[in-house]
């Protein structure tokens, strides 16, 4: 039996590996970047070729960094980018078009048709989810009707449909497994998330043939067999979550009521809710976060688009720093923004708002606005973000939230994790395992195998780094007046 568990984390920007020890602790880690692909404006595209090729690569690169053998891996485990929809020839296993991701904003007319057709409830009350571009529904359709001679294909059973963790299981196992988990599966706006099944009356509605499915699966359990010629070694695939999903495991937010965001390119904040769906009356959305052992849990999301990415526009489109983590030392040289505010709705506003033609907006600018106000602007519009959806949260839960789980790149940064208690007047709790999105995927793989014996025994490897508790002399009234005006400002500045 291997003493390690492989996690592959497949983002938006790049494929990675990591290596877990049974104490969860990192042995080693390996990343590759891929390309980002720009057709025009407001899509978002990448090659799955280059996805799969960079994601094979850093699995082999991690365990020979970790000078471990592939039979010294136990299980691999999967945490992907969500909603990235890849549509591939059943026969070739060649993709028909590239994968269209979450980001892309293609048929943002489409889901406004929708929702002026009086469906947008009916689609809620069944998959969760609120009538967004964001879902694969829209963009497998969109593949279906623009590519030539797709339509035809899917309808005779050619075609195959995956959300990232399936293609990578399809190439993993070298074409003979199709499958999906249930956390991927209720991403797709297709997925019934109370029977737990595929909807016949939504595929009929986005007219998607039902055989191009992946099977869906539990998140914990043993989907197949790497095939022999990858990674040298025929290794167990037993655990799938997609990223948010994985990382609310990871932050083992098990019980009721526990809530963690993930600071990455976008924000995403679960709350575990239990055993039973609850549709959200604060435009956020009912997901499945996993289901081990035959239990499915449930939780609320807010999805904010671009969090981390703002910071990654003031380096490379706009020059104002050379690595991202200056950004903290050129905010830090002001106690405030001067009355500046950022909304970075480059890609619509997400949740609680979910306005696909918003754009970004700075507003308060004066004569002396400084490129350091234009810093802090930045990192504070992802609290204020943040803040937007607990109230939300706290308001369809019906409670106050305590503390917050954070996790993801941007929380190393300690000016903004600050920032954000002070704003959300609650502790924000930083682990020890930044991974947590990894560990999680890692976790659901190591319990299918018997590696760990339980989700008691993974409970006690979770550690607190560091605690922001709120500063309660500091009155943040104005600030959030300011930007609720910045908001209004982002959404008047629609597109038309």
């Amino acid at each position: 039996m291997g003493k390690y568990i492989l996690s592959l984390d497949q983002g938006t920007t790049s494929s990675r590996a990591i290596i877990f020890s049974h104490s969860g602790e990192i042995i080693a880690i390996a990343q590759k970047e891929f390309t980002q692909i720009y057709p025009q404006a407001g899509w978002v595209e990448h090659d799955p070729n280059e996805i799969w090729s960079t994601q094979l690569a850093v699995a082999t690169e991690v365990i020979a960094k970790a000078s471990l053998k592939a039979h010294d891996i136990n299980a691999i485990g999967i945490t992907n980018q969500r909603e990235t929809t890849i549509v591939w020839d059943r026969n070739t296993g060649k993709p028909i078009y590239n994968a269209i991701v979450w980001q892309d904003r293609r048929t943002s007319e489409y889901c406004n048709e929708i929702k002026r057709q009086g469906n947008a409830k009916f689609i809620q009350e069944k998959t969760g989810l609120i009538i967004d571009s964001y879902f694969s529904a829209t963009k497998v359709r969109w593949i279906l009707q623009n590519v030539e001679g797709a339509k035809q294909k899917a309808q005779n059973g050619e075609l195959t449909f995956g959300t990232v963790d399936s293609w990578l299981i399809w190439n993993l196992t070298g074409g003979k497994v199709h499958v999906t988990d249930v956390s991927n599966a209720s991403r797709t706006m297709i997925y019934n998330i109370h029977s737990l099944s595929w909807d016949d009356e939504l595929l009929q509605f986005f007219d998607i043939p039902k055989s191009m499915l992946p099977e869906v699966k539990s998140s914990s359990e043993v989907y197949g067999q790497t095939a022999g010629n990858i990674l040298a070694a025929q290794l167990p695939i037993a655990g799938i979550a997609g990223d948010q999903q994985s990382a609310l495991f990871g932050q083992m937010c098990t019980q009721l009521g526990m809530v963690k965001n993930t600071y990455g390119t976008g924000c995403f904040m679960l709350m575990n809710i239990g055993k039973t769906p609850k549709t959200s009356t604060n435009n956020l959305l009912t997901t499945i976060a996993w289901q081990i052992n035959g239990e499915v849990n449930y939780a609320l999301e807010g999805s904010i688009f671009i969090a981390g990415a703002i910071v990654q526009w003031l380096r490379d489109e706009i020059g104002l720093i050379q690595k991202s983590a200056d950004i903290e030392q050129l905010a830090q040289q002001v106690t405030d923004t001067l009355g500046v505010y950022i909304v970075p709705a480059f890609a619509g506003l997400g949740a609680p708002y979910w306005n696909q033609e918003a754009r970004g907006t700075i507003t308060g600018i004066t004569r002396g606005t400084n490129k350091s106000h234009i810093a802090r602007a930045a990192l504070e519009s992802i609290a204020y973000q943040t803040m937007d959806v607990l109230n939300a949260m706290q308001a369809d839960a019906g409670t106050p939230i305590t503390e917050l789980r954070v996790d993801g790149g941007v929380t190393a940064n300690n000016l903004l994790m600050q920032f954000q208690a002070n704003l959300l007047g609650c502790d924000v709790i930083r682990p020890q395992v930044s991974e947590v999105t990894a560990i999680g995927a890692a976790y659901l793989a190591g319990l299918a195998t018997g590696f760990w014996k339980d989700i008691e025994e993974i409970k006690s490897q979770w550690q607190i780094s560091k605690t922001f508790a709120a500063q309660s002399d500091v009155d943040n009234a104005e600030r959030i007046k300011g930007w609720q005006k910045a908001i209004k400002a982002a959404i008047a500045n629609s597109l038309p």
